[in-house]
């Protein structure tokens, strides 16, 4: 079809304004969402304090820091060779995450240029570590969730100290929030009990709003202690701490009993959890004898890790 000069002039026009007015949507999208909105939420699991001492084996995967080395697409819990290998699977398969690891001998840091400094993440989970955390890496921790960091605090059982150096989850975690150059006055509102409790299932509170237990990845109703231990919450040194699930014959009103707590310092989040069992997928490396809690049928631990990681990277 033969087609006049100014239609081809009028129809070349149209088509620069339409594309104009495309190009200004998708600005203004990106603008309204952040600089950030394609960004994958980041997500360190530390593995730099004798996390697979003995027979623990908390790590989301043997290729460090980047477990899609091991594999790039992985489809189950065994595609990654870690008792914490589902839930990495479980954040990697949705797309929206990217996750890595402080490999043995690294140091914690912030604001420093090595490529796992805390401050190139979102999420910083610290699953039961075995090694007392040194001044500046305690420093580091305290700034980066000061300045909007998420820390998912995980502990053990009075005694689970798996290296033998003196130190074992309850006392690492209670040094980092009493003995830091930042804030040593109780800043996330909770401590950890010296408690070995052999078993339980404690409760999640009633709270529909709660993203982390009612978050994208499903409701939580329970969780599992396997010889764990609580917190004692202090809401008058930080009003923001809150029990999230509470042992068995304990109120969830109280200060005493809770598995499960979340707080916040300065513009960052905290979560705490009471028992590593929760988060053993049963799978691992060779020579480990572990547990499956992940997928325990009597408890909701799954949807409580991921939520909890969800809501410390704020993508929900």
């Amino acid at each position: 079809m033969l087609v006049h000069s100014s239609s081809r002039r009028r129809f070349t026009g149209a088509l620069a304004v339409l594309g104009a007015l495309i190009a200004g949507t998708a600005v203004q999208t990106a603008t309204a969402h952040g600089a950030h909105a394609a960004t994958p939420h980041r997500v360190l699991f530390d593995n730099a304090h004798a996390e697979t001492a003995g027979n623990a084996d908390w790590i989301i995967g043997t290729s460090q820091p980047d477990p899609l080395g091991q594999n790039s697409a992985p489809k189950t819990d065994k595609d990654w060779t870690g008792a914490l290998s589902s839930w990495g699977v479980a954040l990697q398969k949705t797309g929206g995450y990217s996750l890595k690891t402080l490999p043995s001998g690294g140091k914690i840091s912030y604001g420093t240029s090595t490529a796992t400094d805390l401050a190139n993440f979102d999420t910083f989970v610290l699953p039961e570590p075995n090694i007392l955390l040194t001044a500046a890496e305690k420093t580091a921790v305290m700034k980066f969730v000061q300045n909007g960091g998420g820390l998912f605090l995980i502990s053990d059982h009075n005694g689970s100290d798996r290296n033998n150096d003196g130190a074992d989850s309850p006392k690492i975690i209670n040094d980092l929030m009493s003995n830091n150059t930042v804030d040593s006055t109780d800043p996330f509102g909770f401590s950890v009990d010296k408690l070995s409790i052999s078993s339980d299932h404690p409760a999640a509170i009633s709270d529909s709003t709660n993203p982390v237990l009612n978050g994208t990845f499903g409701k939580v109703t329970k969780s599992l202690i396997a010889s764990g231990t609580t917190f004692t919450l202090k809401p008058s040194d930080n009003p923001a701490v809150k029990g999230l699930l509470w042992r068995t014959g304990y109120s969830p009103t109280g200060t005493t009993g809770a598995f499960f707590a979340t707080s916040t310092f300065g513009s960052g989040r905290v979560a705490v959890w009471g028992d590593s069992s929760p988060i053993d997928d049963g799978t691992g490396q060779s020579g480990n004898t572990l547990y499956d809690g992940w997928n325990d049928s009597t408890a909701t631990n799954a949807a409580l890790a991921l939520n909890a990681t969800a809501w410390l990277s704020r993508a929900s």
